[in-house]
C-alpha cells in the first residue's frame, strides 16, 4: 500500500452530517444494516490463512481463486467475472486482475469502480490489503440484486506493492484499450482500513486528488470527496478527516485524468508489509464500520434503487437490459445475472412480425447488434434461452 509515512497531511475535520445536496436514504440504510461483522472477520481469516502473496506464489493464485469463489457464491455469473492477465519487467509471472461487473440499468455504460489490491509483500498483508477486499467484497454481495443507474465494477488487482502494475496495466490495457475509451464516473478505491487494535479507530481518511500533473480533475475529486465524507456520517458511526490521494490503485487511473476518491485509515498500522500484518493487530469493528461506508457510498456513487419495490422485477428478469433506448444504429443486451450464454434475439413490431431474430452463442456480458434496415419505432425485443423468456419493449430512431 502506501510506500511512505511522509506525509504532508491536511488533515481537516469535516462535520458528516452537513449534507451536499445529500439525503440520507432508508433504504440505502436499511442494506447497509445487513453488512455482517462475522463475514468481515471470517473472511479477514480466511484471507489471512492464504499466506504471502507475491507474483509468482502459489499463495497469490490460491487467493486469486478463493476472491472468485466468493463472488461466485454471491451469485455472479461466469459472464459478470473477468481475469485480466499481464507480465511486467523482472519476473516472468503471470499475474491477474479480477474484475466483476454489475451493469446499470440507465447509464450501463459509464462505471464506478470500487477496488483495492490483493497482492502482500512481507507477509500476510491482512490490513493491507485483506481489509479492504473484504469491504469490497460485503459491497458486491449485498449490492448484487439492486439496481443501480450506473454500473460497478469491483476491481481486485495484484501487483501493487511491486508499483501499481496491476491497475496500471488495467488502465491502459482494458480502460484506454476500449472504443471509445471507457467511461468512468469515480474511482473508489479502499487500501488498509483496518483499524489499530487498543486503539480508538473512530475516523477514516477520505482521500481527494491534488496531483499538479494532470491537475483537471481536482476539482471533480474534492466535489466526490466531500460527497464520501458525507456518507460516512449517514451510514455509519465514523468521523472523518480529509487528506490527500497518494501510492495507491487509484494513481493509476488519477493518471489517466480519471476522478478518484479513496479510504484509508487514520490510526495507521505499524505492521503493514512486515510478517506481523496480522488480524490480532487490527480492529475488525472498525474494518466493519468502514464497510459499512463503502456500501452506502457505493449505493450514492452508482445512484442505487431508493426503495425494495423495484428489486422483484429487476432479478425476475435476471437483471436483462437492452440499450439505448432510443436506439438508432445498434442494440446492445446485457446478459446481467443471466448464466446461460446462448440465446436468441427477436425484434417483434406493433403488428406482431418478427424483424430481426439472431441467435447468439457464447454470448459476453455485453453483445451489440447492428439494426440496419429495422424502420423506426416500437418493438418488443424478446431474448430466449432454453430456461427463459425475457421481454422488453424498445424504440428505434
Amino acid at each position: 500500500m502506501k510506500k511512505s509515512l511522509l506525509q504532508f497531511l491536511f488533515l481537516l475535520s469535516f462535520s458528516t452530517t452537513i449534507g451536499y445536496s445529500q439525503e440520507y436514504i432508508p433504504y440505502y440504510a436499511s442494506v447497509v444494516a445487513q453488512c455482517s461483522q462475522t463475514n468481515i472477520t471470517n473472511n479477514l481469516t480466511a484471507y489471512e490463512s492464504l499466506g504471502l502473496k507475491r507474483r509468482g506464489t502459489t499463495s497469490l493464485t490460491n487467493t486469486f481463486n478463493w476472491l472468485k469463489s466468493k463472488y461466485q457464491s454471491f451469485g455472479y455469473t461466469a459472464n459478470q467475472i473477468e481475469e485480466d492477465s499481464y507480465t511486467y519487467t523482472g519476473s516472468t509471472a503471470v499475474c491477474k486482475n479480477l474484475i466483476v461487473t454489475k451493469v446499470g440499468t440507465v447509464y450501463p455504460n459509464t462505471y464506478v469502480i470500487v477496488c483495492g489490491h490483493y497482492d502482500s509483500i512481507g507477509g500476510t498483508g491482512t490490513n493491507d490489503n485483506g481489509s479492504g477486499l473484504v469491504s469490497i467484497l460485503e459491497t458486491a454481495r449485498l449490492l448484487k440484486d439492486i439496481p443501480t443507474e450506473y454500473s460497478i465494477k469491483f476491481i481486485n488487482f495484484s501487483g501493487e506493492e511491486d508499483g501499481l502494475y496491476g491497475s496500471k496495466h488495467y488502465v491502459s490495457a482494458v480502460v484506454n484499450g476500449t472504443t471509445p475509451k471507457m467511461d468512468i464516473r469515480l474511482v473508489l478505491n479502499l487500501d488498509e482500513v483496518g483499524g489499530v487494535a487498543g486503539m480508538t479507530n473512530d475516523t477514516i481518511t477520505c482521500e481527494r486528488d491534488q496531483s499538479n500533473s494532470p491537475s483537471t480533475n481536482n476539482a471533480l475529486s474534492a466535489t466526490m470527496t466531500d460527497e464520501l465524507i458525507t456518507c460516512v456520517g449517514l451510514y455509519s458511526p465514523l468521523n472523518t478527516y480529509l487528506s490527500y490521494a497518494y501510492a495507491s490503485d487509484y494513481m493509476s487511473f488519477q493518471s489517466n485524468n480519471e476522478i478518484i476518491t479513496g479510504l484509508f485509515e487514520t490510526n495507521e498500522t505499524t505492521h503493514k508489509h512486515t510478517n506481523t500484518d496480522l488480524l490480532i493487530y487490527m480492529d475488525p469493528v472498525y474494518n466493519y464500520n468502514v464497510a459499512k461506508a463503502t456500501i452506502g457510498a457505493t449505493m450514492h456513487f452508482a445512484v442505487a434503487a431508493t426503495s425494495a419495490l423495484g428489486n422483484a422485477d429487476f432479478n425476475n428478469a435476471n437483471q436483462v437490459s437492452f440499450f439505448p433506448s432510443p436506439a438508432t444504429d445498434t442494440l446492445n443486451i446485457s446478459l446481467g445475472s443471466l448464466a446461460e450464454t446462448r440465446y436468441t434475439l427477436s425484434l417483434v413490431d406493433l403488428q406482431g412480425k418478427i424483424v430481426l431474430n439472431k441467435q447468439i452463442d457464447n454470448a459476453n456480458l455485453i453483445e451489440t447488434i447492428p439494426l440496419e434496415g429495422i424502420s423506426k419505432g416500437m418493438y418488443l425485443a424478446v431474448l430466449q434461452t432454453e430456461t427463459k423468456k425475457i421481454s422488453k419493449k424498445i424504440i428505434v430512431e
